[in-house]
């Protein structure tokens, strides 16, 4: 599969599309945070890599215990994007099954939002069924590992 954890070469890839994405950092900002959420072991951030070049990326992070679940920890898909001319080419399929090998090792829980409009329905192609949340045009979605 053309998913595979990023490294701190593939930052002239990402940052096109964190900017596609929304950043209001400053490349040299967003380069600092990419590295150090490439060493902490609580985050994985993935890329697709289509020939030489990363074309969509998620960003999860594993929250650690939790004080009424326990050391089964919760994680979170903070991100989750594909540049618009590779999209519906599974793509973000690829990437969510990473995401999804990967916190099943570390998480008990994944949770995630999605716009109803924008996002949702991808998520819902998928099999993945998005709960009413206080912001109702962002529907939760949840995996339990349990």
């Amino acid at each position: 599969m053309p998913v595979r954890r990023l490294t701190p070469s593939d930052w002239p890839d990402l940052w096109p599309l964190l900017q596609g994405f929304g950043t209001k950092l400053l490349e040299d900002e967003a380069r600092a945070v990419y590295g150090e959420l490439l060493v902490d072991p609580r985050w994985a951030i993935f890329g697709f890599v289509d020939g030489d070049r990363v074309i969509g990326y998620a960003a999860a992070q594993n929250y650690g215990p939790h004080l009424r679940a326990g050391r089964r920890h919760q994680g979170r898909l903070h991100d989750l994007y594909v540049e618009p001319a590779a999209r519906r080419t599974s793509v973000g399929r690829g990437l969510v099954a990473a995401v999804v090998e990967w916190a099943a090792g570390e998480v008990r829980w994944l949770e995630w939002q999605a716009h109803h409009e924008r996002a949702a329905p991808f998520y819902e192609r998928l099999g993945y069924v998005g709960a009413a949340c206080p912001q109702p045009e962002y529907p939760t979605f949840e995996i339990d590992f349990g």
